[in-house]
């Protein structure tokens, strides 16, 4: 969204492709407490809605639902294919399409996803979790986020943690809200090994690894957020990526001296430049990118100029 509004408020022609929602990940989130300029914070929908009225306003051209499953390269032109058979030609095309939630492997989960269990969380599900006792599965600043949301209406939230602390997956401004909120509780050394309920969560066993004891609780509702993979299979024969998906950009490129094989310029990458001339990543989907939503904001502003860069040289 930031690359889009950068884009088009400095005269070029822009065209997001957005297979979900604008604003991913973040605008998911129930409350963003750490984004400059919101001291009170704002909840990560109101985000993205402001961001697509932004860009509209700047006349960016927002095509969603939709979605791209492939890209090659044609002289000056990067070409995308479209989930459609359509394609769109671009002079430079930026990749932005952030991450997807990894699953939680455990007998019962896939089964009862969508009845009491879900991937994220925003204030939607908070509001239908009223008197309920709640359980939040992760250690980052999303989990954290969701457990401050969901602890004005439900009864208990538990956050179920594998490790033995927040302090190293989780923000400090966040930790102290969590310990200073009387209805959260946060169990550590724990893990979901099996949910239960015939048509909707009742139940779920919590694996403890510091005692190997499996202990059967309550449960009415369980929100995942265990961290996310990128979705790049379809850039995998174009766009170097990491062992994980990750895209490959500017200085990581590099190896023993040498640019990417193939890499036809004569320069070194731009920062947040591909092993593709004209073909950009950020936020994150790029391999070593900061997960917080000022960076990728940032990253999405930066790049813009990168863009004029190559622009004016091809």
């Amino acid at each position: 969204m930031a690359a889009a509004v950068y884009g088009a408020s400095e005269g070029l022609h822009t065209v997001m492709v957005e297979r979900e929602a604008p604003g991913g990940q973040a605008g998911m989130s129930a409350r963003i407490e750490n984004y400059l300029g919101f001291p009170t914070g704002l909840s990560g929908g109101d985000l993205a809605r402001r961001a697509v009225f932004q860009a509209q306003r700047f006349g960016v051209e927002i095509l969603a639902p939709q979605e791209a499953v492939g890209v090659r390269t044609e002289g000056s032109y990067r070409i995308i294919k479209l989930v459609d058979g359509n394609e769109i030609s671009c002079h430079a095309l930026m990749i932005a399409t952030g991450v997807q939630w990894r699953r939680l492997e455990a007998p019962g989960i896939d089964r009862l996803q969508g009845a009491g269990i879900y991937y994220g969380g925003g204030a939607t599900e908070a509001l239908s979790c009223q008197g309920e006792i709640v359980y939040v599965v992760g250690g980052a600043n999303s989990a954290g986020q969701a457990a401050m949301n969901f602890a004005k209406y439900a009864e208990r939230v538990v956050i179920l943690v594998r490790g033995d602390s927040l302090s190293s997956t989780m923000s400090q401004y966040l930790i102290e809200q969590v310990q200073q909120t009387p209805n959260i509780q946060l169990w550590t050394h724990a893990s979901v090994a099996e949910v239960h309920g015939e048509t909707h969560l009742d139940e779920i066993s919590v694996l403890c690894s510091d005692t190997n004891k499996t202990e059967r609780v309550p449960a009415s509702a369980m929100f995942i957020f265990i961290g996310a993979l990128p979705r790049t299979d379809w850039l995998a024969s174009v766009v170097e990526r990491d062992e994980r998906g990750f895209l490959l950009t500017g200085p990581d490129l590099i190896r023993d001296g040498q640019r990417p094989k193939g890499w036809a310029v004569d320069r070194d990458p731009f920062l947040l430049e591909t092993n593709v001339p004209g073909i950009f990543a950020v936020g994150d989907v790029r391999h070593g990118s900061i997960k917080r939503v000022a960076s990728g904001v940032g990253e999405g502003s930066v790049a813009v100029q990168f863009i004029h860069q190559y622009l004016s040289k091809v």
